[in-house]
Order: structure tokens, then C-alpha cells, then sequence
């Protein structure tokens, strides 16, 4: 019994070391055990840093990751740029860091064995993407081949992971991506691919709070996040997500992606309100 006693007391109080729980949304650039090996050790030290359970959030496609983001399931979000010029608008994610010297430039990949050498060779071809409103993987990569009057058929296939695979297995003749994701994909995959293209660059994905987040919360979170520069085994932890470093950011850097003027989601701010 008094065994019994100990372990419910030793169980309570890990329990309930943290003070709240934050949910942190990753959006699904891979796929979910892939996100989670490689954010969760993050998100535990955030969770030391901060005294609050900072838990991983994602969803099944990016589209389900935007539906959750437009419903500000999220108290903090990891979004792509065009995600964060959308769902700033409403409900009101506000950027509070970045990836450190970093801009985003998609790619077209192709088999490495593939006779294509030139963009215009992939007209009428079945190309795969991520997802409509995925920024550098398929959003600029697809107004590039329209403006160059290079016509295709896209296909979606939920994820980066699930683009080279596809390419790889030579089930389409090129895909969009981005260059950390195709680093990160397994070597088996990536050995069998090669870069096509690469799109212009662009302010990168973006770390951003919920609205309704305390500022001291907020504030808590962007020092954890900083401090991951500070010391060797922040940097080692950054490394997992191909991340040099980490920057804050403010609302104005995203501008470049404003400007494109892209209405892919725009469906979305008219039927969701602020959570």
C-alpha cells in the first residue's frame, strides 16, 4: 500500500510540473513521426525553459493544418510565409521569430537519372505538390510554369516527404519542394533525386502566436526560442530541423509574399472568425 502510495505521489507531481500547456503546431511539411523525431526534443526544451508543456500539434495534410491554423487551434504555429500573411489577417497569429539568416527558395526536383533539363521540358507532364497553398513548394513554383506558359497537370500528394518519394519512384516527372525538407527526407530517397529549378527567395516560415496568448507567455516563448543559439546543445537541437539559428521577427518582414498578392485562402478568412 505504501508503495502504491509513493508511486500516485511521484505520478501526480510529474503530472502537473508544468504550470499550463501550450500547443505548438508544426505544419506538415513531412510526415508526422518525422515531425515529431525531429520538433519533439524542441519542444521539451521549451517546456524546461518556459515551466509550461509546450506538446506537438500537426495535422493530416497542410490543407488540415490551415482549416486548424484559420480556427486558431494553435497557441503557436510554425507556418509557412504565405500561411502567416493569411491567418495574420484573422485570426491574428503575430510572428515572433525566424528561421536566422535564412529566405526560402522552392525547388523542382527531378529523378537523377531524368533526361529534363529545362523547365519547358515539363510541358504536359503530371507534376506533384504539397498542397494549393504550399508557398516555395508549389504556390511560386506552379506561377513560375504558368507565366512561362508551360503547361501541366498538378497533383496533390499532402506532403514534401510524399513528393519525393512519388518522383523518386519515377510516378511523376518532377515535383515542388524546398531545399531543408529534401535534406531532411530520408537518404534512399533523396540519392535518387536532383534540383531542376529553384525559385526566387523569400522571407521563411514563421513562429507565430495566437492572439489570445499573454504577452508574458509570448515573451517566454521567443526567449526559449532564442536562448537555442546560446549553447552547443541548442545548436545540436536546431540542427534536426536544418536550422543555423534562430531570429526574432516582426509582422512587416513578410511583406515580399504580401506582394505577390496570392488569394489561395482567401476563402478562408471570410468563413472563420477569431477563436
Amino acid at each position: 500500500m505504501k508503495r502504491l502510495i509513493i508511486l500516485f505521489v511521484s505520478l501526480f507531481f510529474s503530472i502537473t510540473t508544468y504550470a499550463e500547456q501550450i500547443t505548438f503546431g508544426i505544419v506538415p511539411q513531412q510526415s508526422a513521426i518525422t515531425l515529431a523525431n525531429n520538433w519533439g526534443p524542441i519542444l521539451k526544451y521549451l517546456s524546461e525553459q518556459t515551466g509550461e508543456e509546450v506538446v506537438f500539434r500537426t495535422a493530416k495534410d497542410i490543407p488540415e493544418f490551415e482549416r486548424r491554423v484559420a480556427a486558431g487551434e494553435y497557441d503557436i504555429a510554425y507556418m509557412n510565409p504565405y500561411h502567416y500573411t493569411v491567418f495574420h489577417q484573422k485570426p491574428g497569429y503575430n510572428a515572433i521569430a525566424k528561421q536566422k539568416d535564412k529566405k526560402i527558395r522552392g525547388i523542382i526536383v527531378v529523378r537523377k537519372d531524368s533526361t529534363i533539363k529545362e523547365l519547358s521540358e515539363l510541358s504536359g507532364e503530371k507534376l506533384a505538390f504539397p498542397s494549393p497553398a504550399a508557398f516555395a513548394a508549389s504556390v511560386i513554383p506552379r506561377a513560375v510554369l504558368e507565366q512561362k506558359s508551360i503547361s501541366f497537370e498538378p497533383k496533390y500528394v499532402s506532403s514534401h516527404d510524399s513528393v519525393y518519394l512519388n518522383v523518386s519512384k519515377g510516378f511523376f516527372a518532377a515535383g515542388g519542394g524546398i531545399e531543408r525538407t529534401l535534406n531532411n527526407t530520408s537518404e534512399n530517397v533523396k540519392d535518387q533525386l536532383k534540383v531542376l529549378w529553384r525559385t526566387p527567395a523569400y522571407t521563411p516560415h514563421a513562429f507565430a502566436t495566437h492572439p489570445d496568448m499573454p504577452i508574458e507567455q509570448q515573451k517566454r516563448i521567443a526567449e526559449a526560442l532564442l536562448s537555442l543559439n546560446n549553447t552547443e546543445g541548442g545548436r545540436e537541437l536546431l540542427k534536426r530541423i536544418n536550422f543555423k539559428g534562430i531570429e526574432t521577427a516582426s509582422n512587416s518582414e513578410w511583406d515580399d509574399v504580401r506582394s505577390l498578392d496570392i488569394k489561395l485562402l482567401n476563402h478562408l478568412l471570410a468563413t472563420n472568425s477569431t477563436q
